[in-house]
């Protein structure tokens, strides 16, 4: 966050750390995090915040999100060039939550698809958060006065109400937020389940076979490739109907940057086997040296101390900023 970074746009991001990372969230999000640490002002979170909308267990929540930050780190997030902060360290997240939801209409959140995916799939713990939690998701982006926010398709709903509630509450007050933009990054590959192919790849996925973890051996990834769905044709071609095969020439094309017809191309007149084995040595290959970096990272609690410390800090002092404003706005006495 150097003076010469000012006049770059500022991108906000954030990842919950519920489990490990999947080869979904690396290839659909987190590389394209990294390539855009050059061009950009980067502001990326650890979301754990987010992540108490279900049930967790203790140590298994505190184990997960050291994971996370080693994880995300060994992918590439330089912490010189961006900030790389725990959402739960920064008390201004849960402040502004809370500030924003007063300027949120109850009928906004209850449109929300993911809250009702989520009510579905949670039926016992359909918990206050859960419904309010896409104003703590507005909070987050506000805070940093981003002008970019990468998300996948799935939460451009959650965009739009987060540039309803600035464009509210500038209204009301004047200009005190910036109105952020939502894209799509052109180069995040949307990663469908291996086992349901209509489906989102996901940690929570029932199938265990259905989902690549970032820190998965290299011969549990190659037996989960092995086993993914296809189809009886018995044709490397991307077509409508072809659901599975399509997810992994997306996924081999993600990786080695090769079009779909080079794909077609190189396994003309092979079967499913050779593809399915080709796409698996592909992905270990992508993700051996994440791995290893991780290894190194997560044997030094120290040193990942050290950087998230920093960036705590630092995402504290921008923050303060953006919430002092908003309470003054209000009217609080400060």
């Amino acid at each position: 966050m150097e003076n010469n970074e000012v006049k770059k746009d500022v991108v906000f991001s954030a990842i919950q750390p519920s489990g490990t990372i999947t080869l979904g969230n690396y290839l659909g999000a987190v590389r394209n995090w990294v390539k855009m640490q050059d061009e950009h002002s980067c502001i990326y979170a650890l979301a754990d915040l987010h992540t108490i909308t279900v049930r967790q267990q203790t140590a298994v929540m505190r184990k997960n999100i050291l994971d996370a930050y080693a994880s995300i780190m060994a992918c590439g997030i330089d912490v010189e060039k961006s900030l790389f902060f725990i959402q739960s360290h920064v008390h201004t997240h849960a402040e502004l939550a809370w500030l924003l939801s007063c300027y949120t209409q109850f009928g906004e959140l209850s449109r929300m698809t993911q809250f009702k995916d989520k009510s579905a799939k949670h039926a016992d713990n359909i918990n206050a958060g859960l419904f309010t939690y896409p104003v703590l998701m507005a909070g987050d982006i506000l805070l940093y006065q981003a002008d970019k926010v990468p998300v996948g398709a799935d939460q451009k709903q959650h965009i739009e109400l987060t540039r309803d509630i600035a464009e509210r509450f500038n209204g009301l007050y004047g200009n005190v937020f910036k109105v952020p933009e939502g894209f799509i990054p052109k180069n995040g590959a949307r990663v469908m389940s291996l086992q349901d192919p209509t489906k989102k790849m996901s940690k929570s996925d029932e199938n265990v076979n259905g989902c690549v973890h970032l820190l998965d051996p290299p011969e549990v990834i190659m037996k989960k490739f092995k086993r993914a769905v296809t189809d009886s044709e018995a044709c490397v071609r991307y077509a409508e109907g072809k659901d599975g095969v399509n997810n992994l020439m997306a996924i081999y094309s993600a990786v080695t940057g090769q079009s779909m017809e080079q794909i077609e191309n190189e396994f003309a007149g092979k079967g499913y086997g050779d593809f399915k084995t080709a796409v698996g040595e592909a992905v270990i290959e992508e993700l051996r040296p994440i791995r290893e970096k991780y290894e190194q990272l997560i044997q030094d609690k120290g040193y990942l101390e050290e950087c998230y410390r920093k960036a705590d800090e630092i995402a504290l002092k921008i923050s303060l900023r953006t919430l002092n404003k908003v309470k003054k706005k209000i009217g609080f006495v400060l």
